[in-house]
């Protein structure tokens, strides 16, 4: 056997991203925002997600308008320091604001005297990001194989948290739409927006969206392709 045949294949890196899921009601129907990747993207192109993205070294130097409720806090704590916590969640709403156009925010009399990179565009708006709204629902670890890997936290927000949209023509989303559960699940997705979108239909129908007592799932693969699942 040759050296390069013993030489273990290097693993990639997994780092952490952060997804939204905006919720609003029509009737008695839950929807959710959902939108297209387009062909560009290396990570699943064509298939239909919730606004997120990779977290950014920014993200966790930026002054929220309003911090995540203590109880969101200390669930995101259980895999990811305080700092990096707040990091996740602003991340969920810069992408959110840059895939679909939408803030989620509170206004501010000011802008910061220093602006993290990538943040320069939502605070033309006038708004500061506001993380009390969220409620941290679900975490998920790509499987082992993928050439991409990421420690992704699932966030959910009601409709009502949106102060303002800029309708980006440019967004990085395609086709935005709003879908209720049911129609959802037929749209091309990955095995983990149905996942999601089923704990997010359990907690409507319980009525405990926000709920800070219900437990928060995770799963994750190993490289023997099994998979592990648990709550935090």
């Amino acid at each position: 056997m040759s050296d390069a045949e013993k030489k273990p294949t290097a693993r990639p890196p997994i780092r952490d991203a952060a997804t939204l899921i905006i919720v609003r009601m029509k009737g008695n129907e839950p929807e959710v925002l959902m939108g297209e990747r387009s062909s560009g993207h290396v990570f699943f192109p064509h298939h239909y997600v919730f606004p997120g993205g990779r977290v950014e070294r920014a993200d966790g130097f930026v002054q929220p308008a309003s911090p995540l409720r203590p109880a969101v806090l200390e669930r995101l704590s259980a895999s990811a320091t305080p700092h990096r916590a707040q990091a996740l969640a602003l991340a969920a709403v810069r992408e959110t604001f840059e895939e679909a156009g939408l803030v989620i925010g509170e206004k501010i009399a000011a802008k910061p005297a220093r602006i993290q990179k990538g943040w320069e565009e939502f605070y033309d708006t006038g708004f500061g990001p506001k993380l009390d709204g969220l409620t941290y629902v679900y975490r998920a670890v790509t499987p082992a194989a993928r050439p991409r890997r990421f420690n992704a936290r699932f966030f959910a927000a009601d409709y009502d948290q949106v102060v303002h949209d800029i309708k980006k023509p440019d967004g990085e989303l395609l086709k935005l739409q709003w879908r209720d559960i049911d129609s959802a699940l037929e749209l091309k997705i990955r095995p983990i927006t149905a996942i999601v979108l089923k704990e997010i239909n359990a907690r409507m129908e319980a009525g405990k969206l926000h709920d800070d007592e219900w437990p928060v799932g995770w799963v994750k693969s190993t490289y023997g392709g099994k998979r592990i699942s648990g709550q935090e």
